[in-house]
């Protein structure tokens, strides 16, 4: 005898939301102590020295290369002629011209200011840093700023495979520090009342108190059109000290992953810090019409970067009241 084929569920659900006023308070599960403990346990796990530069696709086989500054370092990135990802200073070593500016050549970055050309190798003084490409990010490794024993690769959360899935990269810069950013997503309570216009009754279902993973579980449902939403049950991991994920388990597009990299532009310590979100989607899904949507990709992501940037407008805000807050000591806890 066959056994019954599961039946078709549609993602969609009808849900009322509740006045905003009337939602169940969250401040006292939201303990500062719980969320300054799992903020202490990411920031001391390693993670080699690897900085997240950008998304992957803004480097493309292109005429400019790509400017960034992390830690303090002036960079610039390119591609050679087959494609493999360069990366060093972006001062040139002749006379000190901002390499971002200039152009790339068959695969050379040639200095618009006097013409040195660069292939990726040593020269002149100029000396390559370790850069990593993993289809979605560009990731630099810089052992002076980082300090730690560094790794050859960087730790790059598990995503769904890029045959399955449609990605995007949001980047937002704001006046706070790295550990702002991770603590704004290591709060799953502010959800509800802080985006409204996103989330309808997101729940914490479980702490790194309750053993196991050190993960924050939450039962939410997202926001499409008026009373239409998509519920999911997802789960909020630090796997190093910039960096958390989020990853559906369960629901719609289960495996599913947002990806937050918090990149400092200033060295540490500077009196006026600046930080980057990097915030990569990589969304998947076991139905059949997903098809449609890899193939709609190009069309898909500004969408996806303009949600993105909605919510960041906000969790920017977050991050940066709780640097000030630090910074002139009225920090509560």
């Amino acid at each position: 005898m066959k056994e019954p084929r599961d039946r078709w569920a549609p993602p969609l659900r009808i849900r009322r939301a509740p006045r905003w006023e009337r939602q169940e308070a969250t401040w006292r599960e939201a303990r500062p102590a719980l969320i300054a403990e799992a903020l202490k346990r990411a920031c001391a796990r390693p993670w080699g020295n690897w900085y997240v530069a950008g998304a992957s696709r803004e480097i493309g086989a292109r005429e400019r290369p790509y400017g960034r500054t992390v830690a303090g370092v002036e960079l610039v990135l390119w591609r050679a002629g087959d494609g493999t990802l360069r990366a060093g200073p972006g001062e040139c070593p002749h006379l000190g011209a901002p390499l971002r500016d200039s152009r790339v050549v068959c695969g050379t970055l040639l200095c618009h200011w006097h013409g040195m050309a660069l292939d990726g190798a040593p020269f002149a003084g100029w000396e390559p840093v370790p850069v990593h490409d993993d289809g979605v990010l560009v990731w630099v490794r810089l052992d002076a700023a980082g300090g730690e024993p560094p790794l050859d690769r960087p730790v790059v959360p598990v995503r769904p495979g890029a045959g399955d899935a449609v990605d995007a990269v949001f980047t937002a810069v704001g006046r706070c520090e790295p550990e702002d950013v991770v603590a704004n997503r290591l709060d799953p309570w502010h959800g509800s009342w802080f985006h409204p216009y996103a989330f309808v009754g997101l729940r914490v279902a479980g702490t790194p108190e309750d053993g196991g993973e050190d993960a924050f579980a939450v039962d939410v449902s997202f926001k499409v059109a008026g009373r239409l939403v998509v519920p999911v049950r997802a789960e909020f991991t630090a796997p190093g000290p910039r960096t958390v994920v989020m990853r559906i388990t369960d629901g719609e597009g289960a495996g599913s992953v947002v990806e937050t990299h918090a990149t400092p532009l200033t060295v540490p310590g500077d009196a006026r810090p600046r930080t980057a979100v990097v915030e990569a989607v990589v969304a998947a899904s076991d139905r059949r019409g997903f098809a449609l949507a890899r193939a709609a990709a190009p069309v898909l992501r500004p969408l996806m970067r303009r949600t993105a940037g909605r919510l960041w407008r906000d969790d920017l805000a977050y991050a940066e009241r709780r640097w000030t807050l630090r910074r002139t000591g009225r920090f509560p806890g």
